[in-house]
């Protein structure tokens, strides 16, 4: 935090125009903002998920288009793991679930996880 000071007159006695003044400090603190911590999306590998089910999901959870979707998905299909995004923690995990629950409703192993960057 950072300490303001803030000068104030303040009066001593109380006779009207001929009173003493003196000075004092006021110290006013700001609080320092700290950057939230980020998590990286990923996506993992698996022998059973379509290469379209993948494209479908970075499409539609991660707002990627056909071509950055395609591109995600084949790195995840040849190194075993490819990075869908990086968000705050609540963002990222609500993304995991969602993209867990849709590959569990379509009957696909997927898995998505996050780690902190």
């Amino acid at each position: 935090m950072i300490a303001l000071p803030i000068l104030m007159q303040a009066e001593k006695g109380g006779d009207g125009d001929n009173a003493n003044r003196g000075t004092s400090v006021i110290t006013r603190t700001k609080p320092k903002t700290k950057k939230p911590n980020l998590y990286r999306v990923l996506l993992l590998n698996d022998d059973y998920t379509p290469m379209e089910f993948v494209i479908h999901i970075l499409e539609r959870f991660f707002q990627k288009d056909r071509e950055a979707a395609t591109r995600i998905m084949l790195h995840v299909h040849n190194h075993g793991v490819g990075e869908c995004g990086i968000f705050t923690y609540e963002v990222a995990e609500t993304k995991v679930s969602q993209v867990m629950d849709f590959a569990r409703q379509h009957q696909h192993p997927l898995q998505c996880v996050m780690e902190k960057k």
